[in-house]
């Protein structure tokens, strides 16, 4: 009697990879469908400057790191570093 009852249950991990599988090609349509969403108040938008100000300037310390490495180690300074946007 166990091994039916337990045969019936489904796990939660089980059940989304189920659900996942099923919706597996309709779902990435959907995603790249969505456009990106504007802030809708002023605060988010104070918000969203923050980040991109931090995001700015943790690329630019990671870049100014990359150059400090590569003039260290003799690398010519033609070589691009950092990520492309």
């Amino acid at each position: 009697m166990t091994a039916e009852i337990q045969s019936g249950l489904i796990s939660r991990r089980a059940a989304f990879s189920l659900i996942g599988a099923a919706l597996g090609v309709a779902l990435p349509a959907t995603i790249l469908a969505v456009p990106e969403a504007e802030a809708q108040t002023a605060g988010m938008e104070r918000r969203q400057d923050r980040r991109e100000g931090r995001r700015d300037r943790r690329e630019d310390r990671r870049d100014n790191r990359q150059d400090r490495r590569d003039v260290r180690r003799g690398v010519p300074a033609t070589t691009t570093t950092g990520s492309a946007k």
